[in-house]
Order: C-alpha cells, then structure tokens, then sequence
C-alpha cells in the first residue's frame, strides 16, 4: 500500500506537466519511476509474518489509578522492521490513542509501553493492534488484517475502596470493645472468656460457685463480646442499583461499603459471605476469613447493574438456603417502595424470623434539596412525596424487626460500621 510520501512524489510529477515537449509522456515515465520505486520499497519492507506480539504488565489495577501494560514487538525476519504500531483498547480503559514508531533490527525485540487509566470497574480488553511494516524509502508499507496475532490481554478494573480511611477508627473501636471495656456480666450473646478471682466491684451475678468450691476461693467469669459469628452481605444488583448517586452508581456505593464492614468483621473474628443477586446469583463468596479482602475484590469487580427487577424471592430463599445459623444480613438495596413494597416485605418475615436483618440505602441528597420551598414547585411536590414514601416503607420496614441505614454518601460505609459494632457490643448479633 502507497503511503502519502508517494502521493506527494505523484502530485509532484504531475506539476511538472508544462515543463515536458511531450507533456503526457513525461507525466507517464514520472508516474511509473514512483510506482516502480514504492513496489520495490514494498517489497524490502520486513514481511509480517515474521513479526511477533507479546504482552506483559499489569492483570489487575484499582478504579482511578494507572498501570503500564507492555507490548512486546519481535522481528523474526532477516530484514529491519520499520513499523507503525497502533495498540487499540475498549475506551473505557483509559489508554491514550497513540500511534507508536518502531524500528527493530532482524532477530530483536522492541518494546511499547502503554500507561492505562479505567475510567470504569470491570474487565477491560485489548482490543486489536495493528501493524503496517515500511519499506526504508517511506514510500510503501504492508498491512494485513489478523496479522501479526493480537496477543489476547484483559485487565481486571478493581473497585475503588475510598471507605478504608475509616478503617483505622473502626478498629480502635473493636479494639475498645475487645480490650479494656470487655464485657463482664451475664449479658445475652457474650461468651465465657476466662477465670478470675474476684475483687471488689464485681458482679455477684457473674461468680463461678462450682469453680470456687473446687478452688477454694471466689472466682468470677469473664465474658468478651461474641466471636465467630457470620455476616451475609447481599447486594441487590437489579434496576434500582444503576441510579447514579453522585458521581456513582448505587452499586459502586454499595460495593464500598461491603468491603469495609467485611474487612471490620473478619478483623473482628467474624465469617463474611457475600450474595450478588437480581433475578439470578451474579457473584458469591462464602466461607473463611483469611484474604477474604482480595477474594472479595475480585469477585465483585466485573459486577454491573441489570436492569430487571430484583426478585427479592430468590433472595430470601438464598440466603435460608446458605445460612442455616443465626447470622447478620445486611441488604444493600434502595428505599423504593414499589421494588421494597411489592418484592421484599412479603417476604421479609420467613427472613427476619431466623436472622437479624439489616437494609442498608445510600440516601440522595439531591432529593433533600429539590423538596425546598425556594426552588421549582413541582419539583418541590415530587421530592417530598419521594420522601414521605420512603419514609412509609421505613416505617414497615422497622415493624418487621428490621434496623435500617439511610445515610449519605459520604458517610454510608461509616454508619453501616457503627451499626455492627453496636450490635455487636450489644451482644444481638
């Protein structure tokens, strides 16, 4: 193929019209001294199927940092590899569009790197390179379609995570709980720690008799707050999940939240499962403690809001299904009443009857602000009856013996915390 050096050289020979006694034939000798020339520089250029692809670099990054992703070019052929490199990626990962210039000698490599920036959560591919091979004139290049291979590469786009600056306090807090204020009486849902002899001050409610009639001496128990108790995150992924709360979807709220109260609570000793689910079971992990984070991560990264009605249904029957002891499920959905009302509390009883439930919502300020008298008045109105409805399904959400978290953004991931570890301290997990 000719390249725009060799249309310049033929607009050239065509100016030189009037300068030839017999024009047409001069512009015809030109004409094909050019092409001759770009059909031999064709034919010196580096064939490519003598030219390989590999990558190498990063599999995996967090949402709003970068990676270097390398595109090795190997030239297997015995002549020089003058080649125009255009390494082509979805638009969502963020990678510049760059056209690369190489020059690799026979039997080397050359590297290409490309610094990627995903501006979304989820597997990003490489898409397709494209490699035309110059001749050492510039006048003409081969390319072919599927040749040389593209090396088939997907980079894994991790959620953000931005709740774990929260992380430190929350910790303090178990540790307080933990440490110097450890539960000491009867109270229900703590478990027996130790033996100790009694002192002055001590609850005559917490003493050993049979331990002290065997030991001779008074000795009392001491309890600690409960361990090993399980903790189910269900993320609702259906319709109400891609309303973008901010500058997010609800999910991705959701989905930082999840990763601070799992990471709190198998710190805390507790077991996490997690459920994504809308009409179908789209993720689950379940079971352990250890590097749960990165299992949970990687699991939830290629997540995305469907947009179909959640099948609350499912849900319940799930979680009973997988849960067969008492255990701390945390629904991460929206307030709405026609998805809660009409899906959800039906159901919610067979639930509630056997674990304690926790419906946690990531509340819209915008909302809050629309309802003021000062702006459009219809606005107005349709903001505050948003509001008293979802202060309704609030309402029935809590005569159902369910504790429910309507929280800003920005704080969402903190109160959820705070509402483990109050229960937790509680003893009413």
């Amino acid at each position: 193929m000719l390249t725009g050096r060799t249309a310049a050289l033929l607009a050239l020979s065509a100016a030189t019209l009037p300068l030839w006694p017999s024009p047409w034939w001069g512009v015809v000798l030109l004409t094909a001294a050019v092409l001759a020339l770009a059909a031999a520089d064709a034919a010196l250029a580096a064939p490519l199927r003598g030219v390989l692809l590999r990558r190498d670099g990063a599999r995996a990054v967090r949402l709003g940092e970068t990676a270097a992703v390398t595109l090795s070019v190997h030239n297997d052929s015995p002549r020089v590899l003058r080649a125009q490199v255009r390494d082509s990626w979805v638009p969502s990962a963020g990678a510049p569009s760059r056209v690369h210039r190489v020059v690799v000698e026979p039997r080397a490599s050359a590297g290409i790197e490309t610094t990627v920036m995903p501006t979304r959560r989820g597997d990003r591919p490489a898409v397709r390179v494209s490699v035309r091979s110059y001749g050492p004139l510039g006048l003409a290049f081969r390319q072919r379609a599927g040749r040389p291979a593209t090396p088939p590469w997907r980079l894994r786009v991790l959620p953000r995570f931005d709740s774990r600056r929260f992380l430190p306090e929350k910790m303090a807090r178990l540790r307080t709980l933990e440490g110097a204020r450890v539960t000491r009486g009867r109270g229900q849902g703590t478990e027996f720690d130790a033996l100790r002899e009694y002192v002055i001050g001590d609850d005559v409610r917490s003493i050993d008799w049979r331990a002290s009639a065997r030991r001779s001496d008074v000795l009392v128990r001491t309890w600690r707050p409960e361990r090993d108790r399980r903790v189910v995150c269900v993320l609702d992924t259906g319709r109400t999940s891609a309303v973008r709360v901010g500058d997010e979807p609800r999910l991705d709220a959701s989905i930082d939240a999840a990763l601070l109260l799992a990471a709190l609570a198998s710190r805390a000793g507790d077991q996490v499962d997690l459920l994504a689910v809308d009409t179908a079971v789209r993720a689950t992990v379940s079971g352990g403690r250890h590097v749960l984070l990165p299992r949970l991560v990687n699991a939830l990264a290629p997540l995305q809001p469907s947009l179909v009605e959640t099948d609350f249904e499912l849900v319940v029957g799930e979680v009973l299904r997988r849960e067969r002891k008492r255990a701390l499920v945390v629904l991460f959905t929206a307030l709405e009443p026609g998805a809660l009302g009409e899906g959800l509390l039906p159901v919610l009883p067979r639930l509630a009857a056997r674990h304690r439930v926790i419906v946690a919502a990531v509340h819209d300020p915008l909302l809050e602000r629309m309802a003021e008298p000062t702006g459009d008045p219809y606005l107005s109105a349709a903001a505050i009856r948003t509001l008293g409805e979802r202060d309704r399904v609030r309402s029935a959400l809590t005569r159902n013996g369910v504790t429910v978290l309507d929280a800003p953004l920005d704080v969402f991931p903190s109160r959820l915390c705070d509402a483990y570890l109050t229960l937790k301290q509680a003893g009413r997990l």
